[in-house]
């Protein structure tokens, strides 16, 4: 079975411990691609020692609130971090403002990277 999506027919039965929903990285490229806003949690140093994301906004945690002032932004929301240990709150955060439409990553970083999806280089390994 192949998986598709668009931004708008995210899942919406939870996959996950979290509220928000847990897709694969195939659906959350799809809804990237469709105008999803792709937000990388992951901290600096990871970024550095694994690579990057050249569609994601980076967003620190301590800074989630600023990165999402504007709560009447409708898009899709799709999360990822190293894990979902590190997505899953951010997500469920976003879902509590009340943001209805947001995934975060299955296996995350390193899920996405498998799957051949877009990423960069590591810009220092030994980070």
């Amino acid at each position: 079975m192949t998986e598709t999506t668009t931004a708008c027919d995210l899942p919406a039965a939870p996959h996950t411990t979290h509220s928000a929903v847990l897709v694969s990285p195939a659906i959350a490229a799809a809804a990237v691609e469709g105008g999803a806003r792709f937000i990388d949690v992951r901290s600096e140093g990871f970024r550095a020692r694994t690579g990057g994301l050249p569609q994601a906004e980076i967003v620190d945690k301590p800074a989630l609130a600023e990165a999402f002032a504007d709560r009447e932004d409708g898009r899709p929301v799709v999360v990822i971090c190293g894990s979902i240990n590190g997505s899953g709150p951010v997500a469920d955060q976003l879902v509590e403002w009340g943001f209805s439409n947001v995934v975060h990553v299955d296996g995350g970083f390193a899920a996405w990277k498998d799957a051949g999806l877009a990423t960069t280089p590591a810009t220092d390994p030994d980070a």
